[in-house]
């Protein structure tokens, strides 16, 4: 009887707490979809000559992610924070050159490389 007693009270206690647990995880798994389509914008819109530049992807009327693409030596940086309700998730990527050609995302030579010179 006591165990049964036990069991249920443990049950209760911890019940709210994993409740709220698997909200912020649908939250941060949210924003985490949202900045990944902040990514894949990014790598597919690589052509052109500028060194960098910035986007904010609309979707219903909502922000859903800010992108900031920089072309770098032998690369690029792309951060993407991805937006949820109240919640903002960051992701940044670094992808070589070589890596971009060999996925496909650019053809050799169209990646402008950039020197802090410049």
């Amino acid at each position: 009887m006591r165990f049964i007693l036990l069991m249920l009270a443990a049950t209760f206690l911890f019940t709210p707490f994993s409740l709220s647990q698997s909200k912020v995880e649908e939250d941060i798994e949210a924003a985490l979809v949202n900045a990944k389509k902040g990514v894949y914008w990014a790598l597919s819109n690589l052509q052109g000559k500028k060194a960098k530049f910035e986007k904010s992807l609309i979707a219903d009327d909502k922000l859903i992610a800010k992108v900031k693409v920089s072309k770098e030596l032998n690369g690029i940086r792309i951060e993407s924070t991805g937006f949820s309700g109240t919640n903002e998730l960051t992701v940044v990527l670094y992808r070589s050159a070589d890596s971009l050609i060999k996925d496909g995302y650019i053809k050799k030579g169209e990646l402008e490389i950039y020197t802090d010179d410049e």
